[in-house]
């Protein structure tokens, strides 16, 4: 069986106002053409198909037209799982007209676990595989409050949750493989950040999910899990070393921090059992193209001028992020940067001023608000109010789990 794994396409994301459809288009054939090329058995998307809750209508129509495709490219079987930026109740909609057509998708958790335990089979219906098809779990799927809970409470149920609900979906494959007459390949989603994972700066995943909230080990993976497909981080990598565990990143860079990352799709071929009862695993990363290049430049304006003028000699379109250093304010930056790439296709989406010099503060006030993140405003509010240290680390936590939540919950 070959199994191709992807995540985190965010369909309809904008960068710095430009739209992106003509990127995810080309992306999305692509990828059609890959589950063709490779003859691929199943697909699995790992979550955060659509950017926001209520997605656009170019964002679906490209979703269906897709799926449409793939059930013509001779792709058996697509599971499909919701994260954190997906509508669980949108993407269930049309689940059970999709599961006649091969594609399974789960949106959200429920109390009867064997849904998300998906017996894929062949033609002539023999097992071929088991999806356990487990998509972002939501701090109320696994976690029940309680009055006077400490951050550090909430913290310890939240995780307990998610390990008891792998752990539910584990002993449920158990007892299905006990039917089966030969061992077949079994596979787990998530959409949740690993301990110990990678991310990088500007690379489109949101502070509030980097720290410790939220963050499972490895070991919440039961070993009866051939494959590990993830979903959520932004970077492809294997989680505490293990090749059976991995996230396959985001196929385009969503912000100009992911621009030197290599965007890949996993390849997953199953082959015959170990002494262990597991079956070998060998994983291939498949390099996805690049149908849009970015750039970041920074300095002072000799030294953008000259990294602008290297990229308009390079040809092409590019989008580039401009951070000027310098204590020399100049009010006509964006005027003259316009100015050097006018009539090309290089085209400048951000032009931020770094803050060096404390003097030039008052005058960049509002330029400065928009670059701070919410965290750093939430820093600057308890300094402002002399909050005392003491009590910082614990209105650190809830201001976290309130945006947390209110980035689930976003139109």
């Amino acid at each position: 069986m070959r199994l191709l794994h992807t995540s985190d396409w965010h369909l309809g994301r904008m960068l710095y106002g430009r739209r992106r459809d003509q990127e995810f288009e080309e992306f999305l054939k692509w990828m059609a053409g890959l589950v063709r090329q490779r003859q691929a058995d199943v697909l699995v998307i790992a979550g955060d198909i659509f950017d926001t809750t209520t997605p656009g209508n170019r964002a679906q129509a490209m979703y269906y037209e897709f799926l449409h495709q793939l059930i013509s490219s001779g792709c058996r079987h697509v599971v499909i799982v919701a994260g954190n930026h997906d509508s669980p109740t949108f993407l269930n909609a049309p689940s059970e007209l999709l599961s006649a057509l091969g594609v399974h998708v789960v949106g959200q958790v429920n109390d009867d676990i064997s849904r998300q335990v998906i017996v894929l089979r062949s033609l002539d219906g023999e097992p071929q595989m088991v999806v356990c098809a487990v998509p972002f779990l939501r701090d109320k799927d696994v976690r029940l409050a309680a009055a006077e809970e400490t951050a550090q409470d909430k913290e310890h149920k939240l995780l307990q949750g998610i390990r008891e609900h792998y752990s539910r979906v584990a002993q449920e494959v158990r007892r299905i493989l006990k039917g089966f007459p030969v061992r077949v390949p079994v596979i787990a989603t998530g959409h949740l950040f690993a301990a110990g994972a990678i991310t990088v700066q500007g690379d489109g995943v949101r502070d509030l999910y980097v720290g410790s909230l939220g963050q499972v080990g490895a070991d919440v993976f039961d070993p009866v899990f051939d494959y590990v497909a993830l979903g959520h981080l932004h970077v492809p990598q294997k989680v505490a070393g293990l090749e059976h565990i991995r996230y396959s990143g985001s196929p385009l860079p969503m912000g100009f921090g992911e621009a030197p990352q290599r965007k890949v799709v996993c390849e997953v071929d199953f082959g015959c059992e170990k002494n262990d009862g597991s079956l070998s695993v060998a994983v291939n990363e498949l390099a996805i193209p690049q149908f849009q290049r970015l750039a970041q430049t920074r300095g002072d304006f000799e030294q953008i001028s000259r990294a602008l003028k290297q990229l308009l000699a390079e040809g092409g379109s590019c989008w580039v992020e401009v951070t000027y250093e310098s204590d020399l304010v100049m009010p006509d930056l964006r005027q003259k940067l316009e100015q050097l790439v006018a009539d090309s296709g290089v085209e400048i989406l951000r032009i931020k001023v770094a803050r060096q010099n404390p003097s030039l503060r008052a005058g960049q006030s509002q330029q400065l608000l928009q670059e701070l993140s919410p965290q750093e405003v939430f820093e600057q509010c308890l300094q402002a109010h002399s909050v005392d240290h003491s009590q910082r680390p614990g209105l650190k936590q809830t201001f976290l789990e309130v945006l947390q939540r209110l980035d689930q919950e976003r139109p």
